[in-house]
């Protein structure tokens, strides 16, 4: 353990309270000497960590366990996120070729944000003179230079991209220098005419100015509204919170599909601009079953799969775009075409539970278990979002 190598009162005190004891008794220059001593144990595990995942992903040694790259493998068997294990994959497929900054972070001497900028530019020719840079300089340092000598492979048009992250509600976009100034110069013109009581922040006007453009594009002649909108908004709602008329307030009245639990105030709202599609679900929010009657999930359980599961089910991968929905016990002979008998896979990994050595189990409304040929049992469970919705309603729903 890390905290077992020094001799003060950290090092010897337990977990819990007992560290808390242990830190609150030293003094400044002992808590300023400890954490040295132990980033610098941090640098060489993480060190370590990089050596041995390039080890893994030269070998492709994660494809034993079914995943299709070292990243979600990493996410998946180690717990951690998106961002930290596309750091350390990242760094570790440049490992073989930037030894000397390696040896930099397995020794201590360089901090693995230090690494990780450096080797954007790094090569096998210029690995020493980075390492002997990076000890005297900061991570800022090193990604402002790593920045400057980057040389274009190609235009910025070509490097253009929008991109949407269900999970956190955001959008990333890169733009071609002229759009990127034009779409600036319009956004913020906008923004300066959006009424604010004077307390509204810059950024947040900026959105306001944003979702105006959105709108504003759909709608018929300059200055009036169409009279319907070519959206179609998927709201998961018993059907009381839409013609109930007593104008109670709830604080969970559904969900919308791909984003996050609404009430009946937001229902109501979107229903003023939307097309509403209505998801018809029995008493604890699960769509219709089909049983045997026929093989192919329909449009509607299509959508709630996609609701329950997110992305495919397989642990650790988070493919949406290439998915099926597949059936956990076959159709035939025992498979019915019900929800807990249906799961969302990729093509890799449908293909994948379809070869020799690979079982997969359980209820998808529950937990999936999946058992490959090298004997690691791994889970998978729906998203957190659609079992509150399934749970609220069991819990409110009477025998």
């Amino acid at each position: 353990m890390i905290l077992t190598g020094g001799a003060d009162e950290v090092a010897n005190a337990g977990t819990g309270g007992d560290l808390t004891a242990g830190a609150a008794a030293m003094s400044n220059e002992q808590i300023r000497t400890r954490l040295d001593e132990l980033f610098r144990q941090k640098a060489i595990v993480e060190g370590a960590i990089v050596v041995l995942l390039g080890e893994v992903d030269r070998r492709q040694a994660y494809r034993d366990e079914g995943a299709t790259s070292s990243e979600p493998w990493v996410m998946e068997r180690f717990g951690l996120s998106t961002p930290t294990a596309r750091a350390y994959t990242h760094l570790a497929e440049k490992a073989w070729d930037i030894p000397h900054l390696v040896s930099g972070l397995c020794a201590g001497e360089i901090s693995f944000d230090k690494v990780r900028a450096a080797a954007e530019l790094a090569t096998p020719e210029t690995d020493r003179e980075l390492r002997d840079r990076a000890r005297e300089s900061s991570v800022r340092q090193l990604t402002e230079m790593a920045r400057s000598r980057q040389v274009p492979t190609e235009s910025d048009h070509q490097r253009r991209f929008l991109r949407f992250n269900d999970r956190f509600r955001t959008a990333t976009v890169q733009l071609p220098a002229e759009a990127y100034t034009e779409t600036r110069a319009c956004l913020e013109a906008r923004a300066r005419k959006v009424p604010s009581d004077g307390e509204t922040p810059w950024d947040q006007r900026l959105c306001d100015a944003f979702m105006e453009v959105i709108r504003s594009s759909q709608r018929g002649a300059p200055g009036g509204p169409s009279t319907s909108s070519p959206y179609v908004v998927v709201a998961h709602v018993p059907l009381e919170a839409l013609i109930d008329e007593s104008g109670d307030a709830t604080e969970l009245a559904g969900e919308l599909e791909r984003d996050g639990l609404i009430s009946n105030e937001t229902v109501r709202r979107i229903a003023c601009d939307a097309t509403i599609a209505i998801g018809v679900d029995d008493d604890v929010g699960h769509t219709m079953y089909e049983g045997r009657a026929r093989r192919d999930p329909t449009d509607a359980q299509r959508r709630e799969v996609m609701r329950r599961d997110r992305h495919c089910r397989f642990p650790g991968c988070t493919n949406v775009t290439f998915t099926n929905t597949h059936h956990v016990v076959p159709w035939k002979p025992d498979g019915r075409t019900d929800l807990p008998n249906l799961a969302l896979l990729c093509l890799h990994h449908h293909r994948l539970v379809h070869s020799r050595g690979w079982r997969m189990s359980g209820n998808a409304n529950e937990e999936l278990t999946f058992l490959g040929p090298s004997g690691r049992v791994m889970t998978s469970r729906p998203s957190p979002i659609w079992t509150a919705v399934t749970a609220g309603r069991r819990s409110g729903s009477t025998p």
